[in-house]
């Protein structure tokens, strides 16, 4: 997503919302995208993206393991969300959702 590579579309990294830092954001879409690893809480993810939603941000949260395995499934996914600008509700934990890859 560095240097406007995925279509061409600004990402932004670690960047501080309130008292959260979202991943990686692109701010002319609104879209976070939050790489969940192994030492993340579910509790605390869905606190936080309450918050970021509640802020305006959509939120997509994709497993440490979905870029490890499947990187090309998830910049595709990212695309798409970026594209549609719907709205997106983020998958159960442990799982990639997106429309582009048919996961929902």
């Amino acid at each position: 997503m560095r240097g406007r590579r995925l279509a061409g579309h600004k990402f932004r990294r670690q960047l501080a919302v309130g008292p959260y830092f979202i991943d990686f954001v692109c701010l002319k879409s609104r879209l976070a995208v939050e790489i969940d690893g192994a030492g993340h809480e579910e509790e605390s993810d869905q606190r936080k993206t309450a918050y970021l939603e509640a802020s305006g941000f959509r939120v997509m949260r994709i497993p440490a393991s979905s870029t490890d395995q499947r990187l090309s499934d998830v910049m595709d996914t990212i695309l798409f969300e970026l594209e549609s600008e719907g709205d997106f509700t983020s998958p159960p934990a442990g799982e990639v959702s997106g429309k582009a890859a048919g996961w929902r």
